[in-house]
């Protein structure tokens, strides 16, 4: 919308609610108390990319966001890709998408210089989706926080150069209407790696940088080797502190 202001609703599910609410609880005997759980689902539009946008989630953990051009939810994770097509509210979806619409062609105009413009500078950081072990295939996660409105473009570097290959950036709402997103890149990771995430917020422009070089790593070989070692040396310690005791043990006791 110009100026690039967003619009968003979201449709916080009913909680789960702690059993018999409303009366006294019996006190639990084994089992800890029940917690309060919410499902949320988000809705938001502008005028820049992504234009339209929706995410569900659960207690903060993102589930599944929307392809609007498929018309299909995207599964966070495989488990619940099942889940995903069995969904049947494509129709009020497709409502949303055109509510959306109307909002940013109808609305937006008449709004513009009367409702407050926020902002939120997005923060980057970088770590290894797996332990880190030299030669190993491994994936670098580059997570962003603090974003608002979503949109943003995420690029990666290797020692200065550009990098291909990263996934799709998912974004998705959590508490309190902020956003926050996800960029994977897959790499093996050597020594002396320099990889940079650069995300630019694409509303002002702000530049938020990540680095990434490894630390307190190992090369896989020098590693199984090392543990191989530390055993072995473990085992002949052991040895010998045993026969020791046993030679001390059967010593004649003096004056006797």
């Amino acid at each position: 919308m110009p100026g690039g202001k967003l619009w968003l609703w979201t449709g916080a599910g009913p909680e789960i609610p702690a059993a018999h609410r409303g009366c006294e609880a019996p006190t639990p005997v084994r089992w800890d108390s029940p917690k309060n759980h919410t499902f949320r689902h988000t809705v938001f539009c502008q005028d820049r990319e992504p234009s339209i946008g929706l995410s569900e989630s659960y207690d903060e953990d993102q589930l599944f966001s929307y392809d609007f051009q498929q018309n299909s939810r995207v599964p966070r994770l495989p488990d619940f890709a099942q889940w995903a097509q069995e969904q049947g509210d494509a129709a009020a979806i497709s409502f949303d998408k055109d509510f959306c619409q109307l909002l940013v062609r109808e609305v937006s105009p008449e709004a513009e210089g009367q409702i407050p413009v926020s902002r939120g500078l997005p923060i980057a950081e970088v770590f290894t989706l797996k332990p880190l072990e030299y030669g190993k295939p491994n994936t670098l996660v580059c997570f962003i926080s603090n974003l608002f409105p979503p949109t943003l473009t995420v690029t990666w570097e290797h020692r200065s150069a550009p990098v291909e290959g990263a996934s799709p950036t998912t974004i998705s709402a959590i508490d309190g209407l902020t956003f926050q997103a996800f960029s994977y890149l897959n790499f093996t990771p050597e020594p002396f790696d320099l990889y940079a995430c650069i995300v630019t917020h694409e509303i002002d422009r702000y530049t938020a940088i990540a680095f990434w070089v490894p630390q307190n790593a190992l090369p896989s070989d020098l590693l199984e080797n090392v543990l191989c070692g530390m055993a072995f040396g473990l085992g002949v310690l052991g040895i010998i502190v045993g026969t020791a005791f046993f030679v001390h043990s059967w010593r004649p006791c003096s004056g006797g």
